[in-house]
């Protein structure tokens, strides 16, 4: 067989299984010109498949995205059966049916008596085995995954999943298929849950526990992720719109694969699919909805009380914020925008001046962008006084430290600022990663002692944890949570334990990504790609280490591992290695990439 003939233009192309998934794949293929066999033994699914091409197609000629005669040639390029026979001279057959082997090897028994030596099988599964499927064929070596994303007409990513069995040029077909459909194939082997849900699961499997655990509301951890990572949903409201019970299909696949306990679902996910809690489908999940498949969220009996409920807090007027660098100048700009007179504290007067003089240039951005006018602009930095020592703190109401994350260096401070600061002052800390209590004790008064973690940097990211200790007081917390709304904040609750809510979510997700590429599995500019495209990641997890620094990242990583003693929380050795070498990402020009050298 040449070259050309074993790579056949897949021109026919049969879809069985027609969900929700296959229905949005008929529909790509169907407008890049394929002739689309869709077969489902359900005549109602047939007819709702049809009816949904019918009505994308009919919005895209209203938006003038396609004329009436190209809607008409679509929808006559799509036909629908309830019989496998349909597809006998498909050149590929994808199958979308449900993640269940016993089904899906059914469905390949039936297409191998049926379709032509040269046809193509794929399987759309996201969590079972692609190699134990091809081995029940009779025709392993024409059997491969393609993977796409929901909704289909809208993700770029297709993975394309070769096993051993697979041959080169079914996968060279399929690829070429993907790229003209104007989605992004990338090659992946043979594993539980690929690239993008390998990622993503084990992250949505550790947001279900932390809400099982009560450490904080579903409400609270889904605005952290949003706001505090850029993500288009929170983990549980993305766990609803899976499926509570695919969720922990695809992670029971992967513990068995991995056998890391970061994949052993949670509990909470099995007792929602025994209980037929499976998110908008079935109108309730972690959320409830207005009627099954809608995605409109209702109140429901788990559904936080009004924050007037909290109490009353203390008054604040002036505040003051210890540091010089870019986290402490961004958090006395929030304050000084929203009308508070803020002291900004450094080691030394000079330090001070230049924070200020940061603010100065950070406001003069925001003028020539048009967001602030010059005047605010003034009045704002006027606001700002600095002050080279903290007695300058003696009369705030409330103090933010902002110091280098290093628990010496803040107790230090703390025990500075409990001499300090007047009685009633409420003193927050921005740790990031380390115990509040531990800067708390050091005062004589650990009930005015609070987390404020804002995100970098502070005047443009929403997101502000609250971490309340064992010993902070009520009112401490309603001031906090008061003030972050009055500087235009989002405040979650969360408790005093290692990563809060967003870096005891996000940094696991980093450290499996550098794992797969430790075992080979796919190279960083695959794994970015899929989860930028697949999953939705303003940045692909290579790009943000290098960012955030691989030696910040290896330290909140180590106290993590620490504080939850769980091995799949092990920094990566390749991590530790590259900061070991210097290459500390985007700031030493060299990280898991190389950088030009700044100008």
């Amino acid at each position: 067989m040449d070259r050309q003939s074993s790579q056949p233009t897949l021109q026919t192309i049969a879809v069985v299984g027609l969900g929700t998934m296959g229905t949005g794949i008929a529909e790509v293929l169907a407008r890049a010109g394929r002739e689309v066999v869709g077969i489902d033994i359900s005549e109602s699914a047939a007819r709702r498949a049809a009816a949904s091409l019918a009505a994308s197609t009919a919005r895209s000629v209203t938006r003038e995205l396609i004329t009436e005669q190209e809607r008409a040639d679509v929808l006559a390029r799509f036909r629908t059966f309830t019989d496998l026979a349909a597809a006998a001279e498909a050149d590929l057959v994808i199958e979308v049916v449900p993640e269940s082997y016993e089904v899906k090897q059914q469905v390949f028994r039936e297409l191998d008596a049926i379709v032509r030596p040269d046809t193509i099988l794929a399987t759309g599964t996201n969590a079972l085995s692609v190699t134990r499927l091809a081995a029940e064929s009779q025709r392993p070596e024409r059997v491969l995954g393609l993977h796409f994303f929901n909704p289909a007409p809208a993700m770029k990513l297709v993975e394309v999943v070769s096993c051993v069995l697979t041959a080169p040029p079914a996968v060279e077909a399929v690829t070429e298929l993907a790229r003209a459909l104007g989605k992004e194939p990338v090659a992946v082997g043979d594993r539980p849950g690929f690239v993008a849900d390998g990622l993503l699961f084990g992250y949505l499997n550790q947001a279900a526990a932390m809400y099982e655990a009560k450490y904080a509301s579903r409400e609270d951890i889904d605005a952290a992720m949003r706001l505090g990572c850029g993500l288009p949903m929170g983990p549980l409201a993305l766990l609803d719109l899976i499926g509570v019970d695919t969720a922990r299909t695809v992670l029971e696949a992967m513990y068995t694969s991995s056998g890391d306990r970061l994949h052993a679902p949670a509990p909470i996910l099995g007792q929602l699919a025994a209980a037929g809690l499976t998110g908008q489908k079935s109108g309730r999940g972690f959320y409830t909805y207005e009627a099954p498949g809608s995605s409109v969220i209702v109140r429901d009996l788990q559904t936080p009380p009004d924050g007037s409920l909290l109490g009353t807090g203390r008054p604040v007027s002036s505040v003051g914020v210890a540091g010089s660098g870019t986290m402490a100048s961004g958090i006395a700009q929030v304050f000084a925008q929203s009308g508070f007179d803020v002291v900004l504290a450094a080691r030394s007067q000079e330090k001070a001046d230049a924070a200020k003089a940061a603010i100065g240039k950070s406001l003069g951005r925001a003028v020539s962008r048009g967001r602030l006018t010059e005047e605010a602009a003034a009045q704002t930095l006027d606001r700002i006084t600095p002050a080279g020592s903290l007695d300058a703190f003696a009369d705030v109401d409330l103090a933010v430290e902002a110091v280098a994350e290093d628990l010496a260096v803040k107790q230090e401070l703390f025990a500075a600022l409990d001499k300090v600061c007047k009685p009633g002052a409420v003193l927050a800390t921005t740790t990031s990663s380390l115990p509040v209590i531990a800067v708390a004790r050091v005062t004589s008064r650990p009930q005015d002692v609070i987390g404020m973690h804002f995100f970098n940097p502070a005047p443009a990211m929403k997101l502000v944890e609250v971490v309340r200790t064992v010993l902070t007081a009520d009112d401490v917390h309603a001031t906090v949570r008061a003030i972050c709304t009055k500087v235009r904040k989002h405040p979650v609750d969360c408790g005093d334990r290692a990563g809060f809510i967003v870096n005891a979510l996000l940094f696991p997700y980093l450290n499996n990504a550098i794992k797969m590429v430790e075992q080979h599995y796919a190279d960083i500019d695959q794994i970015d790609a899929a989860m930028k495209l697949g999953g939705g990641y303003p940045m692909g997890p290579f790009e943000l280490l290098d960012v955030v620094g691989l030696d910040v990242s290896l330290a909140i990583e180590k106290v993590l591992h620490e504080e939850f003693r769980d091995p799949g929380l092990a920094p990566s050795p390749l991590l530790e290695h590259l900061v070991a070498a210097g290459c500390l990402g985007r700031k030493t020009g060299r990280g898991f990439r190389e950088y030009a050298a700044r100008r």
